[in-house]
């Protein structure tokens, strides 16, 4: 029985997060954590945390086992960083999900490949969506269940299925002293007139998650090439930043204000490529099920 195939990034966060998901199917435990491990590893080659006691190819071709089609495949990919040397990232894995063989695909975009009917089923992070297919309206966008019903079926198959619970969260965050406040919310911005420092790559999701009657009156600003964004934001005394800990804010002198929207992998199908597939509605199923998300979506 051919394996079905499905989207899945090649390196950071989402994978690791689609990695863990599937490692609670007993089947696929032992080759996710080989993964998660090894690009882990990598990773700190690249960033310098560890040394590089064999050459990149050399380490590529000692992670290959092509006698086993259940083993791991990895390739490389040409860091654009100045002075950087090619990083090794996920290439593909097979496995068994719900007795249905499953071949993970690493895409540079998962989603885009969803949209070009390439794959029935991937993963890939929220904000992709909202940037791309998330219609804009006057009043916000809340959570990743209000995102399916923004989406215009003109434009793209996909759907949302469920977040896999990686949450981290677009943040309002400012100089509370500027402004002579308590707290940054959603309240706050209705009112506000003025700067708002935000990354340029999310001035839509923005748009989409604030709600463009709350912007009528807020010019966008962007940090400068080579400013961090908590020094930019608080310089503008007022933006949106994409937070874990917001440890770095705090240090530049920012409050911390409202959770505006989570950016959360998540699990998408191309509900035309579904279409009358049980293999692809079981592994989807067996996904989705049983994932702790404030943010899941039902499972139609």
């Amino acid at each position: 029985m051919s394996p079905v195939t499905v989207a899945v990034p090649r390196k950071g966060r989402p994978l690791e997060a689609v990695l863990d998901r599937l490692a609670s199917h007993p089947a696929a435990r032992r080759a996710t954590e080989s993964v998660t491990e090894t690009l882990r590893r990598e990773k700190a080659v690249t960033k310098g945390r560890e040394p590089a006691e064999r050459g990149v190819y050399e380490r590529l071709a000692a992670y290959s086992d092509p006698d086993d089609p259940y083993a791991p495949d990895y390739t490389l990919l040409r860091d654009d960083r100045a002075g950087k040397p090619r990083r090794v990232v996920f290439d593909s894995l097979t496995m068994d999900v719900a007795d249905v063989p499953v071949r993970l695909v690493g895409r540079e975009e998962p989603f885009r490949a969803l949209r070009k009917h390439e794959f029935a089923l991937g993963f890939d992070s929220a904000d992709l969506v909202l940037e791309e297919v998330v219609g804009l309206r006057e009043e916000p966008l809340g959570s990743i269940a209000d995102v399916n019903e923004r989406i215009d079926p003109q434009d793209t198959d996909v759907r949302v299925v469920t977040g896999l619970g990686d949450t981290v969260y677009h943040t309002l965050m400012g100089d509370a002293d500027a402004h002579d406040v308590d707290a940054f919310d959603r309240t706050f911005l209705e009112r506000y007139a003025g700067p708002l420092c935000i990354s340029p790559r999310y001035e839509r999701l923005v748009e989409a998650v604030i709600g463009l009657d709350a912007l009528r009156d807020v010019e966008f600003v962007y940090p400068d090439e080579g400013e961090t964004e908590e020094a930019a934001i608080a310089d503008a005394g007022l933006g949106v930043y994409l937070t874990v800990t917001g440890s770095t804010a705090r240090e530049h002198g920012l409050t911390l204000g409202e959770r505006l929207f989570p950016s959360e992998t998540v699990l998408m199908e191309n509900e035309s490529e579904m279409e009358g597939c049980e293999r692809l509605a079981r592994v989807r199923d067996a996904v989705a099920s049983g994932v702790q998300s404030e943010t899941e979506l039902p499972v139609v």
